[in-house]
């Protein structure tokens, strides 16, 4: 007991308004993962990984989402229904009852830091009510040396509790839970939730308007890895895309699995010191990198077990969300530090369930601003009240929620970037193969990991118009055959045997796409607007 005085010590928590020392600093993993099982917080699974419920919320919430509008930010965000303005005088008396809750709790606090590019470094604190969520925070951001915490001084604080309830009559938030960033005072405020990933999406969205604005950086919602020869390979995608299943890959060392920069020195870096991925079917045979981190000092989210504590990968029972938290180390095969140059191929992963996109096909760097700017997945029957059929699901730059930025300033760097860089990009789709969600079935990982080995080792990268067929709807360029990919399964036309009904649901989708691009259309340029399907349905 004495080392966790000592540790305490080190620090105050009377300039955030808390004035007693009942809390814990910098406590590693294993006392946190003890402590809250001795508080009925959690159960051991059979891996030894901690296992908890995050309550009510299984997930984010988008719409108890929110960001301070003051001098710093009303004139750079994109308000609206993604950035969603607060006020000012609202967040500081919410900030106080938050506080003044706080100061009756035992809590847990933590420094860190995001970007493992040290010219882009920023040092965080993490105040949490919980111990799990604290675990959570050593698990997902950069941990520093002795010596770094030594001369410790946090930019941002992230203040957690998940037990205080707002009024929102009273407070100004839309229900009892909200996650708040304020740019002047440098906050992210989170309550009313036990969702961990509330914690990291906040620091990530702050980076999203930081890098930008003042470190002309392109941040990323996006996975990356690199080969042998230091070619780094990018991974852009929505949740349920592969994102972390393709980039986490033996024969290459993973940077990082969700959130990156892109710098002016043309090096990708991750802003995080973990991977937070989702577990729904998660199988040895599949994803062994990511199954075999599953251990001691790993935390799953609202998973089912037995009575052994053995999970059942495919029990969506609590949420499909299901969730791990680990620390990359925990991945034998990573980039140290976590930073990749020379980007040479970039993935937009979709997980179309109209089953209309070719499995693979390749972007001129007009349909790849387009695709971008579009961050085109679906929902699938079953995933949301109500949903029967496929729906198209767009966010702007493949991370809308944490882009506080309008998505033509992101569109912008990246295509600057992939100019400058002469990147190839790619278009897979992981989602369906032979109909739409409930006629087709899902694409075979092998084959997909088969496609985009396929570039990465040089085999689809060179353009010759005779290897490629031009998609009739799409306008996209899909590869006539494939290494360790059976030929018919690279035309989705093929797949379905019923041509009129998969142009009927392909021009669907078109109309869907243009819909959506309506409103980023007075941004776009003309050549930008041609990088959509230019095909209309009658």
């Amino acid at each position: 007991m004495n080392n966790l005085k000592n540790n305490r010590s080190r620090i105050s928590l009377k300039a955030y308004g808390i004035e007693h020392d009942n809390f814990h600093y910098q406590l590693p993993p294993k006392e946190l993962h003890r402590i809250s099982l001795e508080k009925g917080m959690g159960e051991v699974a059979s891996s030894g990984a901690l296992a908890i419920k995050t309550g009510e919320f299984t997930g984010r919430s988008p719409k108890d989402r929110f960001i301070v509008k003051d001098e710093v930010t009303k004139d750079r965000v994109w308000w609206g229904d993604i950035n969603i303005p607060f006020e000012a005088d609202k967040f500081d008396a919410l900030y106080k009852k938050v506080i003044a809750y706080l100061n009756s709790k035992e809590l847990y606090v933590r420094d860190c830091y995001a970007c493992a590019d040290h010219n882009y470094r920023m040092d965080i604190r993490v105040i949490n009510e919980y111990p799990w969520s604290n675990m959570f925070a050593y698990n997902m951001f950069i941990r520093p040396t002795e010596e770094e915490l030594r001369n410790f001084d946090p930019e941002w604080t992230v203040i957690n509790a998940p037990g205080f309830m707002a009024n929102s009559e009273v407070d100004g938030t839309r229900q009892h839970n909200f996650a708040i960033l304020n740019f002047t005072q440098k906050i992210a405020l989170i309550g009313g939730t036990g969702y961990t990933g509330e914690i990291k999406k906040g620091i990530f969205s702050a980076l999203n308007f930081i890098l930008p604005v003042e470190k002309n950086t392109l941040p990323m919602h996006c996975s990356a890895n690199v080969g042998a020869k230091g070619d780094t390979a990018i991974f852009f995608g929505l949740s349920g895309t592969g994102k972390t299943t393709l980039s986490t890959d033996a024969s290459r060392k993973l940077i990082g699995d969700d959130e990156h920069g892109w710098n002016n020195e043309n090096a990708v870096f991750n802003f995080e010191g973990g991977c937070y991925a989702k577990v729904i079917n998660l199988s040895e045979e599949n994803e062994p990198e990511i199954y075999g981190a599953i251990k001691k000092g790993a935390i799953l989210e609202n998973v089912v077990m037995d009575a052994h504590g053995r999970v059942d990968f495919s029990d969506t029972s609590i949420t499909q969300n299901t969730r791990v938290s680990y620390p990359i180390y925990h991945i034998e095969n990573v980039q140290r530090p976590s930073i990749g140059k020379n980007p040479k191929n970039i993935f937009f992963l979709t997980a179309d369930a109209f089953g209309v996109l070719p499995p693979i096909s390749k972007l001129t760097p007009s349909q790849a601003a387009y695709h971008f700017i579009s961050g085109y997945t679906a929902k699938v029957a079953g995933t949301e009240a109500g949903v029967v059929e496929p729906i198209p699901s767009f966010s702007a730059c493949f991370g809308a929620p944490f882009m506080p930025l309008h998505p033509a300033k992101y569109a912008e760097m990246l295509s600057k970037k992939m100019q400058e860089a002469k990147v190839n990009v790619w278009l897979v789709n992981t989602g369906w193969t032979g109909g739409p969600y409930g006629v087709g079935t899902r694409m075979k990982l092998k084959y997909t990991r088969a496609m985009i080995n396929a570039v990465l080792n040089g085999d689809l990268g060179l353009y010759n118009y005779d290897d490629y067929h031009i998609h009739s709807v799409f306008g996209v360029a899909q590869p006539r055959e494939c290494p360790g990919v059976p030929t018919s399964v690279l035309s989705p036309r093929a797949t379905w045997n019923d041509d009129q009904a998969y142009y009927t649901t392909a021009f669907k989708l078109t109309n869907a796409f243009r819909e959506n691009f309506k409103k980023f259309e007075s941004y776009a340029s003309e050549e930008i607007r041609r990088g959509g399907p230019q095909r209309y349905a009658f």
